[in-house]
């Protein structure tokens, strides 16, 4: 499995063959289709892997304020995609081809885990399409810059971390112009809680 991470995590799943993965992991051709049926199976058992460990890690641990506790949760993030850099990047790379059926629904499972965290964290309750929306764009540029920091590594995770806390304010100020439930939520989050 931690070879066909590597793998996928660095190549297009298409250039990466059944051959390819078992080299990698010392084992036989015949062995990895034994346990795996084919390519695709073994892509999506990886990737399950690789959504299972994050979800793990980004259940909360509660006690402080709701912006804390959405920091604790980025930098849990940033845990699993520093420990774990093939893992994520298997999970988020690939072509529009690799976002349909099953792998889709990994990716999009893991996002929605996400989404409901942070509503939580927030105290949020339902949230409307402007929260919806500011909220899913922010997870979107974590996922962007979890795979640009592995790339270039020309910032550190402390920075970086505080940086995405105070966009994800900044969306949520930008929001609050336009409706209440997001000016309630930023009004909450804004008492004695410094990024």
């Amino acid at each position: 499995m931690a070879a066909a991470l590597e793998l996928f995590g660095t190549h297009d799943a298409e250039d990466v063959s059944i051959d390819d993965v078992a080299a990698a992991a010392g084992a036989s051709r015949a062995l990895v289709y034994h346990y795996f049926g084919g390519k695709q199976e073994l892509y999506v058992a990886a990737l399950r892997s690789a959504a299972q460990e994050l979800t793990e890690r980004l259940r909360p641990v509660g006690g402080g304020t709701a912006l804390a506790e959405v920091a604790a949760g980025l930098a849990r993030y940033f845990d699993f995609v520093e420990d774990h850099a093939a893992g994520f990047a298997a999970l988020l790379r690939g072509g529009p081809a690799n976002r349909a059926g099953e792998v889709g629904e990994i990716v999009e499972g893991v996002r929605r885990l996400m989404f409901k965290m942070i509503i939580n964290q927030l105290r949020a309750g339902e949230p409307g399409p402007a929260l919806r929306i500011t909220l899913r764009s922010w997870i979107a540029s974590v996922e962007t810059a979890g795979l640009d920091w592995l790339e270039n590594r020309d910032i550190g995770r402390p920075l970086l971390e505080r940086m995405l806390i105070g966009q994800l304010v900044a969306l949520l100020e930008v929001a609050a112009g336009q409706d209440g439930q997001v000016r309630e939520v930023l009004d909450e989050i804004g008492r004695g809680e410094v990024a």
